[in-house]
């Protein structure tokens, strides 16, 4: 693990934005600065962090742990469905196809939890039962385990707006995305979400819940964005979550989930203005963002020197693009 006094150190550099002229004209979103040439796209994950759908700081080396892990999970699912990946010239970069996104995030939860306004336990816990359409029983308990998975999905907001919550039926019934598309994400989230558990369950963990995002490149589906990254998914410790669970406490986390807590705990909910991040948080969060990453790829986690921005460029320069 990195110790504190160098995440404390990496906290007044980090790499907050990009700025390459020379790969064109940059795409911005919450995580990921983006930059398109030729058929291909130059994905820079930066130390942005979001939560809420809000950028609310930088985290240290967050960029180089969910560039990679994502590239670790990539090379395991491929046999599942194909992904956008082509190669990693350096830690924060992944050179990808340049595929055309469809419009719906496709989460999917093996447990009811969260504290955002679009996870199951909110909408549970103020008296929903048909949540995104999905009917749930009476008496489940917060972080309780579900018969099966479900598939909860979600509009893809543009940086600055809130996911907004969809139904099977919506989005076939509107063409949002042709049926037979649909039906073939709905069984690849599925089957993702399964491979996914088994290597986390190897390594200790529960993979909670999850998102997938997918294109559409030359008429074939695409696995895009990120995969099974402490961004995008919740992840429990194995070993004593069914003892916590039944004491009624919130299970042994290493995801962002702790960090969205925080928000909550301060009032904060998405909207309005944020209270200011503190470095303890920032470290804290890097912490446990290294911890999964060593956890799940069994590789020790070596950290790039800030500044990356030149370490960057030299490796895209050394790259076939």
């Amino acid at each position: 693990m990195v110790n504190s006094k160098t995440l404390r150190t990496a906290s007044k550099k980090l790499l907050k934005k990009t700025n390459f002229p020379f790969l064109g004209k940059r795409l911005s979103g919450k995580v990921r600065d983006i930059y398109i040439t030729n058929d291909k796209r130059i994905l820079v994950t930066t130390d942005r962090i979001s939560a809420f759908d809000r950028v609310l700081g930088y985290i240290p080396y967050k960029g180089q742990v969910l560039n990679l892990l994502s590239a670790f999970w990539f090379v395991e699912t491929k046999s599942i469905v194909p992904n956008h990946l082509l190669s990693v010239p350096h830690p924060n970069v992944s050179i990808v196809k340049d595929a055309k996104p469809y419009s719906v995030e496709m989460v999917i939860r093996g447990y009811i939890s969260g504290v955002t306004k679009t996870s199951l336990w909110k909408a549970y816990e103020s008296g929903e039962r048909v949540i995104y359409g999905i009917k749930f029983p009476d008496g489940l308990r917060k972080n309780q385990m579900l018969d099966k998975p479900v598939i909860t999905p979600t509009t893809k907001a543009e940086k600055g707006a809130h996911d907004e919550k969809l139904t099977r039926d919506k989005i076939l019934k509107e063409k949002i995305i042709p049926k037979d598309v649909y039906l073939q994400m709905e069984k690849v989230s599925l089957q993702l979400f399964e491979k996914g558990r088994q290597i986390c369950q190897k390594r200790g963990l529960i993979l909670v819940d999850t998102k997938y995002e997918f294109a559409e490149y030359h008429g074939k589906l695409l696995l895009i964005d990120e995969i099974h990254t402490p961004d995008s998914s919740r992840f429990w410790k194995g070993e004593n979550y069914e003892d916590r669970f039944e004491r009624g406490l919130e299970p042994e986390n290493f995801d962002k989930e702790f960090f969205r807590i925080w928000y909550v705990q301060k009032g904060y909910n998405g909207d309005g203005e944020p209270p200011d991040m503190s470095v303890d948080l920032q470290i804290k969060t890097a912490s446990r963002y290294i911890k999964i990453y060593e956890m799940i790829t069994n590789k020790k986690f070596k950290p790039m020197k800030y500044p990356l921005e030149k370490s960057i460029v030299k490796a895209l320069a050394e790259s076939k693009l």
